[in-house]
């Protein structure tokens, strides 16, 4: 699986926040306590969910499923005006990504052993530390082995 190769232009996302670590993973808590809000986003730019993650530097080259990192539940918006109550702010930057096209369980990783065992030390590309994300469009169905989503990783150039 090779993934197309983007330089993302700079997004502003609202949602929710949680720390949390692989074995400690609060993403069911995290989506459900900011899902019943995206019908109160009136600024939304698309129907797409984003799940944003902000892992520590070197996170994946000591990898610890312990290790804690920041997890956002997030609609992309036009602006920051007019948010609903309680919603925080974030504004990913351009950058360069690696995207993957997947189709299956969320639970199943998989994916991820591809992308950074197999597929990062075999490119001309290293991990940047900027936020990860998926994209979660209309074809994402929770946990069901044909859902569709978009994996987008931050990447450098060697």
């Amino acid at each position: 699986m090779e993934p197309r190769i983007e330089r993302l232009k700079e997004k502003r996302l609202t949602g929710y926040k949680l720390k949390m670590s692989l074995t400690n993973n609060k993403t069911g808590e995290l989506w459900g306590n900011f899902g019943p809000k995206i019908k109160h986003i009136k600024n939304r730019v698309s129907v797409d969910r984003i799940s944003m993650q902000i892992y520590p530097p070197l996170y994946y080259n000591n990898f610890n499923p312990d290790i804690e990192f920041e997890k956002w539940a997030t609609v992309e918006v036009k602006d920051f005006e007019n948010l609903p109550n309680g919603l925080d702010a974030f504004t990913l930057k351009e950058g360069l990504y690696a995207v993957f096209d997947y189709k299956g369980l969320s639970s199943d990783p998989s994916i991820f052993q591809y992308i950074f065992w197999k597929w990062l030390p075999n490119s001309s590309y290293q991990i940047d530390n900027r936020p990860h994300f998926e994209v979660l469009g209309e074809n994402y169905l929770n946990n069901d082995p044909n859902s569709e989503e978009e994996i987008w990783i931050p990447i450098l150039e060697q």
